[in-house]
């Protein structure tokens, strides 16, 4: 490998995952309260009740589909009786599939945030950017899962890419394998990597948290502000405050 190739496939990897670490560590003791997903819903709900299932359920097949291709060995699955052709023609339909829910639901929550007034108005310039690297990155891999198995002859990507993902977390990283796959696999694991950099400074914090603490916390007492009295009857001699 080159300088170019050993700085993309062997550093970088380790300076996007070092940032996504520290980052949130450092985003969650001095911004606390600013981990939230800074919701619009009060400002416009129906082009949200349309996007954000169709988003966020596409997005959750791309993962899971990323986990399954990237994390489980290829020898594996033909241990477990799942031929190569099945497990093409089946990562190849769901992650098509998938993708362009994700993609289709991305494209109604940019268009809610570009034409409704107050919830542009509330987007900043770190939203703005997150969901352009966000967009790049589900588009390439859109396109690189069409143009390589849909349109070409199709590409093996658990051979080449698969491996060296694990290397990275094996600390031994093989960037010669990385460095020989299509340009289209390359320039999205390109933008995966900007996307984790940038994951703890902005608004996707909150996929990485759930809302326990709602299991315990207390109850909330809502006072009415009109006049009408509750159905208990007030004790004797207290009087109602005006």
């Amino acid at each position: 490998m080159n300088a170019l190739d050993t700085a993309l496939w062997v550093v970088a990897p380790y300076v996007a995952l070092t940032v996504f670490v520290l980052g949130h560590v450092w985003r969650y003791r001095y911004d606390r309260f600013g981990w939230t997903t800074r919701s619009s819903q009060m400002y416009e709900s129906r082009l949200l009740r349309a996007g954000s299932p169709l988003f966020h359920f596409g997005l959750l097949l791309v993962i899971l589909g990323h986990v399954g291709g990237l994390v489980v060995p290829k020898g594996w699955t033909e241990a477990a009786g799942v031929s190569e052709t099945a497990y093409h023609v089946m990562a190849v339909v769901l992650g098509t599939l998938a993708g362009v829910a994700t993609v289709g639901g991305l494209a109604i929550l940019v268009y809610r945030r570009r034409t409704v007034g107050p919830v542009f108005t509330a987007t900043t310039r770190n939203d703005k950017l997150m969901y352009a690297v966000l967009a790049l990155t589900i588009a390439l891999g859109l396109a690189a899962t069409v143009v390589a198995n849909v349109i070409g002859g199709g590409y093996d990507y658990r051979t080449t890419i698969s491996p060296w993902f694990r290397s990275i977390f094996l600390l031994h990283p093989e960037g010669e394998l990385m460095a020989g796959a299509p340009p289209l696999f390359r320039l999205h694991a390109l933008s995966a990597l900007v996307l984790f950099a940038i994951w703890p400074f902005t608004r996707l914090v909150h996929a990485l948290t759930a809302p326990v603490g709602y299991l315990t916390r207390p109850y909330i007492v809502y006072r009415s502000r009109d006049d009408r009295r509750g159905l208990t009857a007030p004790r004797r001699g207290w009087e109602p405050t005006r």
